[in-house]
């Protein structure tokens, strides 16, 4: 069956991801790269959903942190507000500063380190994303439903939200 008509589009998705400005932490070259990745693969490909509510997508998300807790504010495709979520950080800490001292060892190996070096680095920090990864669909399970992938890549936005302490 050809001719232009477009497959119509899941409405378990987000369509518009926003980071807090106040919550972005410091900006380096590789961490505002990922960051925009991140919104960009998830923006093409993500499954995400409401769970136990009557809202169907698509769905907007504002991700923050206040109060030392991770901020999930959901809203319709057109912003209006659906409910929030906060999830407290503890959880994540290790992990996350786990996470950005084998990025920094990468990055900074992939300029001179032999190839095994930067392998053995990559793996580490693909290792430690999908602990993070699977540390936040437990969190958010009774929440929001999302496969691993749209978790991998909220994890990285959730990296690139560094919170003080």
């Amino acid at each position: 069956m050809s001719g232009g008509a477009e497959k119509p589009q899941d409405p378990a998705r987000l369509v518009e991801i926003i980071l807090d400005e106040n919550s972005v932490g410091r900006r380096t070259p590789d961490v505002e790269h990922e960051r925009k990745v991140a919104i960009f693969d998830l923006l093409e490909e993500n499954s995400f959903a409401l769970e136990e509510r009557d809202e169907v997508g698509p769905y907007t998300l504002h991700i923050s942190i206040a109060e030392n807790r991770l901020v999930f504010a959901v809203g319709d495709a057109k912003a209006t507000p659906i409910t929030t979520f906060m999830l407290s950080l503890s959880p994540f800490r290790k992990i996350v500063k786990d996470y950005f001292m084998v990025c920094e060892s990468y990055y900074d190996a992939i300029k001179t380190a032999p190839p095994s070096r930067i392998e053995a680095l990559d793996m580490g920090r693909r290792g430690l994303h999908n602990e993070g990864s699977q540390l936040l669909m437990k969190r958010l399970e009774g929440k929001i439903n999302t496969d691993f992938d749209t978790a991998r890549r909220l994890f990285t936005l959730i990296c690139a939200l560094h919170w003080k302490g």
